[in-house]
């Protein structure tokens, strides 16, 4: 009987196991393998090789203090992910503070909770190629500045751009940030808020001395969803940066296009490695466990 007991644990996450070892640790290892694997223009040569990875960063210290390619295409990328995590964490943070302490009545919480997924209803192509007939050269805003009088050609740099791919991204992705931001708020109790007012303090030092602290595992699940996210985009810089922004997401799909596998394996392991940093870095920094 205590045998039973005692193996019952494990029968119970067997399933699991073997569904997380299937499609999550299988894949990984063979993109690792496949990482250091040789190729042609016309085949992939099982082997150890470390080219691919020299490929990468290889040429950078003979070109310093200029930066090669590689380093610019990732700082590139991060500057994308940076700009997307600021705007969505404050955008979500303060949606889910109006929806948290804002709003008192649970159904229209919920009625508003809902009307921020219906841009969710469609697909991520059509929100984010929607933005071409606002943003275009005689899109909507030119136009509307043009009859307004504020300006007297159309604003080139609305579309195909940094500030498009940067407004796509933060369109397409506040809601990861709104959902475990206000899921932190909402287990907050409003006794504590209520005594930090009782001891004078005022709504900014509520704010940041109780609500922020408070919601810091939130911020972090959100954080995380967001940067991993925006890690590995390419179809939004792709579209919305008219095929002239370098990301390493780009880098990999174009590889792939190319039958180019070992090298876009090696391009994913390192952004992989990246990704993983700033998700332990971000876990030493809060305990998400206390959202889970």
């Amino acid at each position: 009987m205590s045998l039973r007991k005692s193996i019952a644990p494990y029968l119970l996450a067997l399933p699991y196991s073997l569904v997380f070892i299937l499609f999550f640790l299988v894949p990984l290892v063979l993109v690792v393998v496949v990482s250091f694997w040789d190729y042609t223009e016309y085949s992939i040569i099982p082997d150890f090789i470390g080219t691919n990875y020299s490929d990468i960063f290889g040429g950078c210290i003979a070109k310093l203090p200029d930066l090669c390619t590689a380093f610019a295409t990732y700082l590139s990328t991060f500057k994308y992910v940076f700009l997307t995590w600021i705007f969505t964490l404050v955008i979500g943070f303060a949606v889910a503070y109006f929806l948290a302490f804002c709003v008192t009545s649970l159904p229209v919480q919920i009625a508003l909770f809902l009307l921020c997924t219906i841009p969710f209803w469609t697909s991520n192509v059509i929100r984010m190629i929607s933005w071409i007939p606002l943003l275009g050269r005689n899109g909507v805003v030119n136009q509307g500045l043009i009859k307004a009088g504020l300006i007297s050609e159309p604003i080139e740099w609305l579309l195909y751009s940094g500030f498009s791919v940067t407004l796509a991204f933060v369109h397409l992705y506040t809601l990861f940030m709104v959902v475990p931001i206000f899921n932190s708020m909402m287990r907050i109790d409003k006794s504590i808020m209520e005594a930090a007012y009782d001891a004078g303090a005022g709504g900014w030092k509520t704010l940041w001395n109780v609500v922020v602290p408070l919601c810091k595992p939130g911020i972090a699940i959100g954080s995380i969803f967001v940067i991993t996210i925006v890690m590995g985009d390419f179809i939004t810089i792709g579209v919305m940066g008219g095929q002239q922004i370098a990301s390493i997401g780009k880098i990999i799909q174009v590889e792939m296009s190319y039958l180019q596998f070992p090298a876009a394996a090696a391009n994913a392991v390192v952004l992989l490695l990246l990704t993983l940093m700033i998700i332990v870095a971000m876990s030493r920094i809060v305990d998400i466990r206390k959202e889970l």
